[in-house]
């Protein structure tokens, strides 16, 4: 399981025209930290900084994550068209358990 913390709603927009196909594009990315890993599998000491692409809704706009902590849904891994592992990142919101009653049992 792969840990990403999003600790802000800010979305960045790059747009423009592709040179290829003379098409305009739209993109929107917002800022995860990804809890990784050394090729050993020991945890490494900081969570490191990404960009991800944000899915859009019906009017266009960014559907971004909210603050809080996640982790990368079993989705966001396939086999691309070359036959390469590729990764496109989609987070499942960690359900984080309700606090013990301060109060003892009676």
């Amino acid at each position: 399981m792969i840990k990403v913390s999003v600790t802000s709603t800010d979305v960045r927009n790059q747009s423009g025209t592709a040179k290829a196909s003379g098409k305009a594009y739209s993109l929107n990315f917002q800022t995860v930290y990804f809890h990784t890993h050394d090729r050993t599998g020991k945890p490494n000491p900081y969570p490191e900084k990404v960009e991800i692409i944000l899915e859009k809704n019906e009017q266009g706009a960014a559907l971004f994550y909210p603050a809080g902590e996640y982790t990368l849904a079993p989705e966001s891994i396939y086999v691309d068209r070359t036959g390469n592992l590729a990764i496109s990142a989609k987070l499942n919101p960690v359900k984080v358990a309700p606090a013990a009653s301060a109060r003892p049992a009676a």
